[in-house]
Order: structure tokens, then C-alpha cells, then sequence
């Protein structure tokens, strides 16, 4: 594979979520690598809806680097895991998987918390989500973000990303294969499983023109089905939060996909009761 065509495979993981507001809805055919050497000075895009990549900013750059070297982001988390001091004698931790509506749960600035100072304050549960991923990148971190960390439960939300396409298009039952592999590695390691539904949504404000509320309805039915059948927690976040039209209610959320602290405000109690069922059932 050259350059160019590396490039054009990378380009669709920029859906993410934390940076809707730097990237444009890209074509992939559209997108223009360096040329190769010699080059002109500044490589200018050929209309209105291409972009170089001499117009990335460097923080476009770097994410694309990440992309490029550490796909599932294997990095974001290593050091506070490894700096992590094992769960106390009674202690009842929880690892929150997500994408940014779990990272940004609690956020109080633009570093996102990495264990517990701002998210449920006084409570054992450890925040790691990372923003604008899908399931295959969770399902690839899984083992060192939530089994080595011992957990008695994980809280699973997911699969807005994959419906966005994020890491290029998928399909329902991939995304539900991928919750299925999350749940029997914890349940194999001895974890209590909670399957949160996907938040609603109607749009994707990096991603027009996908109509996400059926896929949404879809998954949520089938991740309440699967949790019944499996004995899993199943978290309802969706039918408080879903307007008429199964989109995130206005006064939820800032832009149809995000929680605001009200829609946050919603979720936690709803969190809170699922964690308290979930310990109550025997260990896998």
C-alpha cells in the first residue's frame, strides 16, 4: 500500500466525536496525499469539498499519526493502569467502556478525568472511555483496560460511534458480535456485565445524511435481549433521553449526540442502580 492510499484507509477513523468541530465531512476518493518528491511548496486542495494534507493542523496530524501507530489507542490509559494501586479489601470497583460520552462523564476541563477525582466523586469507579471510538477499538483495549484492573463490574456503552461509521461501515450484527465478545471475556474473568443502551440520536453533525434513529432502536432492542438471555444488567439510558423522533431531546444535549450535565444528570442514578443490581448477581 503507498502513501496515498495509506491515507485515504486512515482518513474515515477522524469521525471522532472530540473533534467534530476540526474536521469537514471528507470523501475518501477526494482526499489528496503529499505528492512525492519534488513538491510544490504548499499542496492546494482542487475544490472546496478536498483537503490536503499540508492543510491538516498538527493536531489533525497527530491524531492521524495515532491512528496510523496505536489504531485502538492502546496508549491513552497504559500508564494510569499501570499506575492504578489494586482495588481495597471490600472494595467494589467498576470500569466505566466507552467512547466520549463515557470520557467526558464528569469532565471538568479539557483533560478528560483518568480514574475516579471528578467522576462519581467518592465512589471506586474508573472512567475509560476515549472519544470517537467504536467497538472494534474497545474490543482490541478490553483486556488491558478493564480485566487488568480487576473489576468486580464493567458498564458497557456503545456502538453511536460504529453507527457513524467511524472506522468505515459496519454492520448491526458486527457491532453486536462485538458486544458479545466484551461480555464473555469479563464474564471469563470473573466480571459482572452491565449493557448500557446507545444514547439516541437522529443525526451526526461529522456525518450527515445517515439517519442513525432505526440502527439505534435496532441495537438497543437486541443489547436488551442479549442482557435478559445471558443474565447481564442492562442499563436503559435511551427511553428518558429519546425525543419523537429518536433523536437526544433538545434540552439533553448541545448537539444531538452529547449529554449536557442535565442529560448526565439523568444517566447517573440510572448507572448507580444498574452497578447495585449487577453486584447482587453471583460471579459469572
Amino acid at each position: 500500500m503507498d502513501r496515498k492510499q495509506t491515507f485515504s484507509y486512515l482518513l474515515p477513523s477522524f469521525g471522532l466525536l472530540a473533534t467534530i468541530s476540526m474536521f469537514p465531512q471528507l470523501a475518501l476518493s477526494q482526499v489528496q496525499a503529499p505528492a512525492p518528491t519534488p513538491a510544490p511548496a504548499v499542496q492546494q486542495a482542487k475544490s472546496p469539498g478536498e483537503i490536503a494534507f499540508d492543510r491538516l493542523t498538527d493536531y489533525q496530524k497527530s491524531n492521524l499519526e495515532r491512528v496510523y501507530n496505536d489504531w485502538a489507542f492502546l496508549a491513552k490509559y497504559r500508564d494510569f493502569n499501570n499506575a492504578l494501586p489494586p482495588a481495597a479489601a471490600g472494595e467494589s470497583r467498576v470500569v466505566f467502556m466507552g467512547d466520549s460520552i463515557t470520557e467526558g462523564w464528569g469532565q471538568s476541563g479539557s483533560t478528560p478525568p483518568p480514574d475516579r477525582a471528578t467522576f462519581f466523586p467518592g465512589r471506586p469507579y474508573v472512567n475509560r472511555g476515549i472519544s470517537g471510538q467504536t467497538t472494534p477499538q474497545m474490543l482490541v483495549r478490553f483486556r488491558q483496560d478493564v480485566v487488568a484492573l480487576k473489576p468486580k463490574v464493567v458498564v458497557i456503552l456503545a456502538g453511536i460511534n460504529d453507527i457513524a461509521e467511524n472506522t468505515g461501515k459496519t454492520t448491526l450484527e458486527a457491532i453486536e458480535d462485538n458486544f458479545a465478545s466484551m461480555s464473555e471475556i469479563a464474564r471469563a474473568n470473573g466480571i459482572r456485565v452491565i449493557f448500557c443502551s446507545t444514547l439516541p440520536a437522529s443525526a451526526f453533525p461529522w456525518h450527515p445524511g445517515l439517519e442513525p434513529a432505526p440502527k439505534v432502536r435496532a441495537l438497543n432492542a437486541w443489547l436488551k435481549d442479549y442482557a435478559a438471555q445471558n443474565g447481564l444488567v442492562y442499563a436503559d439510558y435511551y427511553t428518558p433521553m429519546a425525543n419523537a423522533e429518536g433523536g437526544l431531546k433538545s434540552d439533553l444535549g448541545n448537539d444531538g449526540v452529547h449529554p449536557n450535565k442535565a442529560g448526565y444528570e439523568i444517566m447517573a442514578p440510572l448507572a448507580e442502580a444498574a452497578i447495585a443490581e449487577a453486584l447482587k448477581k453471583p460471579l459469572p
